[in-house]
């Protein structure tokens, strides 16, 4: 049986995986949250570890973060990544 390196619907986050991210998040100087609601926990709890210089969300719909990020862009997150360039 071979079982891919994701989490499925309703399935817990090991310790290591969640330690990694708080980790990461705390540590990183700019945070790009894209594409997602923020209403699946644990994972939309990682962003109060973030305390580096910039934020921004990219979303469609409001979440419960909006008024809390540096910048705030209301469109799809593709649509948004297919506009910058190296």
């Amino acid at each position: 049986r071979v079982k891919p390196d994701v989490v499925l619907y309703e399935e817990a986050l090991n310790d290591r995986v969640i330690d990694g991210a708080v980790n990461a998040i705390a540590q990183a100087d700019l945070l790009i949250v894209g594409g997602t609601s923020l209403n699946v926990y644990p994972a939309a709890g990682f962003l109060q570890y973030f305390r580096g210089n910039a934020s921004v969300l990219i979303n469609c719909g409001e979440t419960q973060m909006d008024g809390s990020v540096d910048l705030l862009i209301r469109d799809k997150i593709g649509s948004v990544l297919n506009q910058i360039s190296c």
